[in-house]
């Protein structure tokens, strides 16, 4: 998903975000503009009669209008008109394809010429093979599947912003967590993580059982690539196998889980859910039969906590907006009290809930106070007032029995068991809100936080970060030339510099604008940083200070990358421009060359040849093009531009590549290509969460893939680092940055 494309809702959390629209170009069916809002999620095929009319400078894309046809398009009707294109170009008068041939197939072979024509949206496009291709290049010849696999080898990130009570140690000295798809098992101290990789979608909460070992993840409702719904579900889990023990609620749940916990005092063997429908159905289950002993519309209100009581597995408290409800389990029956606020102003929010070693439950909410309710009664017994300046997140009753409190304020305090005020400790404004606090190893406590950081630390001592990550969407991604290195950018205006053998942030750097793209100079001493703006910035790789800055146009810059041999830097922008820049003195001066203008659309990707002389680009609406930078001139002789070598590949429209796409596919789903360095092998990230490995070059219809998990949103960017040792792989809406071995 090309950020801006508007062709198709992407399901994220259970909400159908509709693209933002600014394609430039009529759609084929003649709609007039790109937008085409009647097609739906499971994406539709037009194969349109168009005539292959050539644009006077490019004999790479057939049938399409440039801005200045689309003034008489009015007359032609929708998908299945039998006329020609009444552009005035003049029509080839060679024999065409026909377009129901490529209908079923979706390809189709020249051999005379020596190119393989590909629809996407009904949209030819031409790709020229080699020369020393031409004569031995079969369409129908099978592909194999790569002998590479890809394992997931570092989660960098955590879900913290808009997730609570997803953060616990267990006795092996691993914690666990989650982000997108991925539950995370850390251990710090020997710097190793593990990873169960059972969800299909977004993990929203996350449940320990009394023995440690086992735990409990839910997911939200997802789509599969082949746009079926994915039901929002709990797994129960073993966190030494990480084997799967029990699916629970298929069919049941709606939307999403919002809460989940173990009962602590029957042996674990119940298990509470709250979902996210609009009554958030609060369920009882035996998990271990998969057997549903109770459900209750809970709230039409949102929901935050819901636990059981710590010596009767009977009772559950769930708290949310407006509400706090002490429930009893009777004969398959939830029976309600209301928690009574009386002379105790009603807070907006009750937010969290914990047990003190008497069995009282404590309150955190809104307002900033901590209420304690009498143990077996729905009334306050005990009120901390104005406990923390603003909401209160996190409550944790300590093995001491000692109670930390932890909010908006970024404060984290101790209270002793008659609610007095022991210590307190404030986390520095960077890592932000408390959002949940763990009991660490002896004196230790962990914390999450809603700028996504997991802290650890001691009441007395200051915390450090142990996992960080973005909080925003996130797009850019490059890799270091020559160290084990990689830099990513995105919408939260961070830049960040990691170590991919130490898996360490080496730097951050905050941004006046929302990044979107990266490239290093190939020297590693600088890197450029595109925005959304049309303003980029370089770096200094070592010190992060500012090197230059500059703005191109006022669109997003989609692509930054240097040419192999430094001198040059090129700039795909959203204006439809390549904006050229010659580069002196190790990537710290640049002067503009000019615009590589041509394309009708966007660019999306860019490659520069072995050589340095040549470029290629692709753009939103699947041209391909050809320049030659230093002078910003189009190439448009198929005989120059065939046989060129590429430094690297990274546009998803080529004839080495073009067995990458998916039937069905309507050209925006995949959204990032790369080629190992030793040009053995072809990875994608696409709308659908997946990260695709294939054997290059990709050059057969529906070339097979091994595909892999764990992103939950759109995988915005794939790279390999220098040496091909591992993939980095950017998730958008779901912020995390996975690194996947090459096995």
């Amino acid at each position: 998903m090309i950020a801006t494309l508007p062709l198709r809702p992407t399901v994220n959390n259970g909400t159908i975000l509709p693209k933002k629209g600014s394609g430039t170009l009529p759609s084929p069916s003649g709609s007039g503009s790109r937008k085409d809002n009647s097609t739906p999620a499971n994406k539709r095929f037009l194969y349109l009669p168009l005539s292959t009319v050539r644009r006077a400078n490019s004999n790479e894309h057939v049938g399409t209008l440039t801005r200045k046809d689309s003034g008489d398009k009015g007359n032609r009707t929708r998908a299945g008109s039998t006329g020609s294109n009444s552009s005035g170009k003049r029509s080839d008068s060679k024999q065409r394809d026909p377009v129901f041939n490529a209908g079923m197939r979706r390809v189709t072979h020249c051999k005379e010429e020596g190119y393989v024509k590909m629809y996407l949206k009904g949209r030819p496009i031409t790709m020229f093979m080699p020369k020393d291709q031409v004569d031995s290049y079969c369409l129908e010849a099978k592909a194999d599947l790569p002998s590479n696999k890809l394992k997931l080898d570092w989660v960098y990130g955590y879900r913290g912003r808009d997730c609570r009570s997803n953060l616990y140690l267990l006795p092996t000295g691993e914690t666990v967590y989650f982000i997108a798809s991925v539950v995370v098992l850390f251990n710090v101290d020997e710097q190793l993580q593990r990873h169960y990789t059972g969800h299909t979608d977004d993990i929203k909460c996350l449940a320990v059982h009394p023995d440690k070992i086992t735990i409990a993840t839910g997911q939200v409702a997802g789509t599969s690539s082949d746009g079926k719904q994915l039901a929002p579900h709990v797994r129960v889990w073993d966190s030494v196998s990480l084997n799967t023990l029990h699916v629970l609620g298929t069919g049941f749940f709606d939307r999403a889980l919002v809460c989940l916990a173990f009962s602590k005092s029957n042996g674990g063997n119940t298990l509470c859910v709250v979902d996210d429908s609009n009554d958030h159905v609060l369920s009882v289950w035996d998990w271990q039969r998969e057997d549903r002993l109770a459900e209750v519309k809970c709230s039409n209100e949102s929901v935050f906590a819901a636990d059981f009581h710590p010596t009767d597995c009977n009772v559950i408290v769930t708290c949310g907006k407006s509400h706090l409800y002490f429930w009893s389990l009777e004969k398959g029956m939830l029976i309600k009290k209301q928690g009574l606020f009386e002379k105790q102003e009603k807070p907006k929010f009750v937010l969290c809930v914990t047990f003190a070693e008497n069995g009282d439950a404590i309150t955190g909410d809104s307002s900033g106070n901590i209420l304690v309710w009498g143990k077996g009664t729905n009334r306050i017994s005990h009120v901390i007032q104005g406990a923390h300046e603003g909401s209160i997140f996190a409550l944790s009753t300590l093995r001491n029995g000692t109670l930390v409190s932890g909010g908006k304020d970024r404060r984290l305090v101790c209270w002793d068991s008659s609610y007095q005020q022991i210590q307190t400790v404030e986390v520095p404004e960077l890592f932000g809100p408390i959002r949940t606090i763990a009991e660490g190893r002896g004196e230790t406590v962990l914390i999450g936080t809603t700028k996504n950081f997991v802290l650890q630390g001691s009441l007395d001592g200051e915390f450090m970060p142990i996992t960080q990550g973005h909080t925003d969407e996130l797009w850019g991604l490059a890799v270091h030339p020559w160290k084990p290195q990689f830099l990513t950018c995105g919408y939260d205006r961070q830049v960040c510099l990691w170590d991919s053998s130490s898996h360490q942030l080496i730097w951050t750097k905050s941004m006046e604008d929302s990044a979107q793209s990266a490239g290093f100079h190939p020297s590693g001493a600088v890197v450029a940083i595109g925005t959304q703006t049309g303003r980029w910035l370089v770096l200094d790789t070592d010190s992060k200070d500012l090197v230059t800055v500059h703005t191109d146009g006022n669109e997003q810059l989609s692509v930054m990358s240097y040419g192999p041999d430094g001198n040059f830097l090129a700039i795909g922008s959203h204006d439809n421009y390549i904006y050229i820049y010659a580069v002196a003195e190790n990537g710290r001066k640049y002067s503009r060359v000019g615009k590589c203008s041509g394309h009708s659309s966007f660019i999306t990707h860019l490659d520069w040849s072995v050589d340095s002389q040549y470029l290629v680009s692709n753009s939103g609406d699947y041209e391909i093009l050809y320049w030659i930078p230093s002078v910003c001139k189009q190439v448009v002789s198929v005989e120059t531009t065939r046989d060129i070598e590429w430094a690297t590949y990274t546009c998803a429209l080529g004839f080495q590549v073009f067995g990458l796409w998916p039937d069905g596919s309507d050209g925006t789903d995949i959204n990032a290509v790369c080629r190992t360095n030793d040009k053995s092998l072809l990875v994608t990230g696409d709308d659908f969460g997946k990260v695709h490995l294939f054997s290059y070059p990709c050059s057969q219809f529906r070339a097979p893939s091994h595909a892999y998990g764990g992103h939950s949103s759109h995988v915005t960017n794939v790279t390999f680092l220098h040496d091909d040792s591992y993939l980095v792989s950017t998730g958008g809406k779901d912020m995390s940055v996975m690194q996947w071995r090459i096995v």
